[in-house]
């Protein structure tokens, strides 16, 4: 993001004795926040029309309407922008009723810049965790749970994890390569939680899921009456991403359109809201992932070069489970006393042949498909060591559906090529088998659907094929 953009946030304030208001921007400016000054409340009124603050400051007492008036007018326009209001005259029955109406804050004139500072600083930090907390339940994605913690032991993810730690101390842009379900989103939020923003907001995105056409209202908002069926104000969730954490998952999938405008945000750290007439400028890092190769897909034109150079600063490639079979055992049984504690039953050891059998497995789902299989076996299971994991794709259909076959050593001793080709063997059984359905062969594959698409494209299958 461009270091020019405001780090502290935007405050009004609105005073209608100049020297006071002057006084006021000059002390703000100077503790680093982006300032506006209004002489009353229609100005103010006016202003907030044309472009978002992050805080409000104003008197209570001013000619043609005070502050009172002006956290009634906000709120009832269904602004939740915190209100500090000053006075000179202040009571308690004043100092309720204004917070009543929804102030956040009411000082006493003249005021104590530290007091000043703690009181926007508990109103931005009130606000952010209330944006948060309605992210959440609107189906947001959560900070790490503990069942999610990073896990292995293979040289291969230590330096991952080592890259990861040293990423995340600093507030460059990172970029997470790897095939889906190897943990990227798990690494995007320990890089937050790592990070000197862990204390700011954490939001995920996924730029599949979002239309085109409704890309700007998703990232960047809109202002009520600012389209057909904008109903209300609506924070985008680069504002809602405010002095935190902004995870694009899928980001090689955004179309061109779309690609230039959050060029924009990555190079000066602003976007147009829809319906507001000046940008807003936020203070987000960015994390990113995608399981397409953005190498290729920019010499093929479908990804914009400078996009990817601003997006390629600290790159991390996540390795898929196969080539850190190290790791299957320790993830194994990690989801085994998690699964089990969440289904109130205790514990079974993995009998050594199927950790063997796990360990050999080539999993095209990654990490996320070795959970799923787990779960499954621990459901179904029901005395002694846990053995009887469904593994579908490790098996040939020689005679009758799911009888294993025996399988001669491969020509091919690269492990490379030949676990590639037995990828695409797996592949094209399932399609066989599913008819050619996705959502079947997905569900024999034990991966999703989405995962199952990559496959297809990355070794040319046709998915309708007998």
């Amino acid at each position: 993001m461009a270091d020019r953009r405001p780090a502290r946030g935007k405050v009004l304030v609105v005073e209608d004795e100049a020297y006071v208001r002057d006084s006021l921007g000059e002390l703000l400016a100077s503790r680093g926040y982006d300032v506006r000054l209004e002489a009353g409340l229609e100005p103010a009124l006016r202003f907030l029309d044309r472009a978002p603050v992050d805080l409000l400051i104003t008197d209570l007492r001013m000619p043609g309407g005070g502050g009172l008036e002006l956290v009634r007018e906000v709120r009832s326009r269904g602004g939740d922008v915190p209100v500090v209001i000053l006075t000179g005259f202040g009571t308690v029955a004043s100092a309720v009723e204004c917070m009543k109406a929804g102030a956040s804050d009411y000082i006493l004139k003249p005021v104590d810049p530290d007091v000043l500072e703690v009181a926007i600083e508990k109103s931005l930090a009130a606000r952010a965790l209330r944006r948060e907390v309605e992210y959440l339940r609107a189906g947001g994605a959560p900070g790490l749970p503990p069942d999610e913690a990073p896990t292995g032991v293979s040289p291969a993810w230590r330096r991952v994890m080592a890259t990861v730690q040293a990423a995340a101390r600093t507030g460059a842009t990172v970029l997470l390569l790897g095939e889906s379900g190897t943990g990227k989103e798990v690494l995007a939020r320990l890089i937050h939680r790592m990070s000197p923003r862990a204390g700011g907001p954490y939001v995920r995105v996924n730029c599949a899921a979002i239309p085109i056409e409704m890309w700007e209202s998703e990232f960047f908002g809109h202002r009520r009456g600012s389209f057909t069926g904008a109903q209300s104000d609506r924070e985008g969730r680069f504002r809602l991403a405010h002095r935190g954490t902004i995870f694009m998952d899928e980001v090689g999938s955004m179309a061109p359109a779309a690609q230039a405008k959050f060029l924009r945000v990555l190079q000066d750290g602003e976007f147009d809201r829809l319906g507001d007439e000046q940008p807003t400028r936020v203070d987000v890092r960015v994390v990113a992932a995608t399981n397409s190769d953005l190498d290729a897909d920019v010499a093929a034109g479908r990804f914009r070069q400078d996009l990817f150079y601003r997006l390629n600063v600290m790159r991390i490639a996540v390795p898929p489970l196969r080539e850190r079979s190290e790791d299957v055992r320790p993830l194994a049984e990690r989801f085994v006393r998690e699964i089990c504690a969440r289904l109130g039953k205790p514990a079974p050891p993995i009998a050594p042949g199927a950790m063997d059998e796990l360990a050999a497995y080539a999993w095209p789902g990654n990490v996320r498909e070795l959970r799923n299989v787990v779960e499954r076996a621990l459901i179904l299971h029901g005395e002694g060591p846990l053995s009887d994991f469904d593994l579908p794709a490790s098996r040939r259909a020689a005679g009758a559906e799911g009888e294993p076959a025996a399988a001669g050593p491969p020509s091919e001793l690269n492990l490379r090529a030949a676990l590639a080709a037995r990828e695409k063997e797996i592949l094209a059984e399932a399609l066989r088998r599913s008819g050619g359905v996705r959502r079947e062969a997905a569900r024999l594959l034990g991966i999703d659907q989405r995962n199952l698409g990559y496959y297809v494209k990355k070794h040319n299958l046709d998915p309708d094929a007998p």
